[in-house]
């Protein structure tokens, strides 16, 4: 790999390609299944039908009302389902002094879905009372259940809990898992931020955000019903959340910020009101990684993108077709790249 990239600002892997998607336009992206391309932005659904270079109006619902921007998914039995935090109601704040927020926090998450491609939304129902900050990812399983890792903070002390989110109707009634508390304090500390991926036996993996030079993993074997092996992951990495999905080739990718920069064993780290143990903030570069065996062997990370200005985070990757990966971040960086798996495996 051309190690340039570790003198400049900001640098963009030789085998990545520019997307045609205009500025603002982040994702996350369904496939419709006739060639065109969903997206939820705010106020309503876009659809492109020339791999993102040009993109509907917001489409609103039949009744007018706006619809929010969140996670979105097309099931396999064509049905919509919307997962997103509330804005409305939104409030938040920190006593740095106690590292405890403020009371009353707020970042309730709702879902909802629909039967007739986003026309009219049905089945509106709260999924948390209380505070999540950013919601990560959303999948199906081969059995048709929909699982959606969210986030929540507990009071003293605080610190960030996950569980998951289940339905086995198509979005119509949801069921809640055991939370996952490993613990911290501060308002970027515990474990958060979850991705998923099924694994080739029906196990779920999910890896999650921790403030400990880790992502962290745990597994469900009842499809994220409930979940009981917790535990470091052999990947490191600052305190930001990775992307897992598995492509259609049959291999898991992972795309994440790492410990450090490229060739480096230092970053600038913070603790104090963010997290009980000062946590690398390590956001410049992103890497990626693949697995063939369900995620027991990794393959070498390669940087595929640097911003050292506006830091580059929050990945979210979307299989446009078989081995052609669409990255893009929501948080950091505003990337919006294509790549393709055979050229980094």
């Amino acid at each position: 790999m051309n190690e340039d990239f570790t003198r400049l600002r900001r640098w963009l892997h030789p085998k990545c390609t520019p997307l045609p998607i205009p500025a603002g336009i982040l994702g996350p992206f369904i496939d419709l299944g006739d060639g065109r391309v969903m997206t939820a932005r705010e106020g309503g659904l876009a659809i492109s039908d020339d791999d993102g270079t040009t993109w509907s109006e917001p489409n609103k619902p039949d009744d007018g009302s706006d619809l929010p921007g969140g996670l979105l998914l097309r099931t396999r039995e064509n049905t919509l389902i919307l997962v997103f935090i509330d804005a409305t109601t939104f409030k938040w704040g920190w006593i740095d002094e106690t590292s405890e927020p403020i009371a009353n926090v707020r970042g309730d998450v709702w879902t909802m879905r629909s039967l007739d491609g986003g026309r009219t939304w049905i089945d509106r129902q709260q999924l948390l009372d209380g505070y999540c900050g950013c919601l990560m990812d959303i999948i199906e399983t081969r059995d048709g259940d929909i699982v959606v890792p969210i986030y929540q903070l507990l009071y003293d002390p605080g610190h960030h809990t996950t569980s998951t989110c289940v339905s086995a109707d198509q979005g119509a009634t949801w069921m809640r898992s055991n939370i996952i508390d490993l613990g911290g304090h501060g308002h970027h500390d515990g474990g958060d931020e979850g991705t998923l991926v099924q694994l080739s036996d029906g196990r779920l993996l999910m890896l999650m955000r921790t403030s400990w030079d880790l992502l962290w993993e745990t597994f469900s074997e009842d499809g994220g019903r409930s979940w009981r092996t917790f535990r470091p992951s052999a990947h490191d990495a600052s305190s930001a959340p990775g992307y897992l999905v598995g492509l259609t080739s049959g291999r898991i990718v992972l795309a994440w910020n790492r410990l450090y920069p490229h060739r480096q064993n230092y970053h600038t780290r913070r603790g104090m009101e963010a997290s009980a143990v000062a946590a690398s903030n390590h956001r410049e570069e992103l890497s990626i990684a693949f697995s063939e065996d369900d995620g027991a062997s990794w393959s070498e990370p390669q940087v595929f993108a640097v911003d050292r200005d506006t830091k580059v985070s929050y990945p979210m990757i979307f299989e446009r077709r078989a081995g052609e990966l669409w990255i893009t971040t929501r948080w950091q960086g505003n990337l919006q790249v294509k790549l393709f798996e055979d050229d980094f495996v």
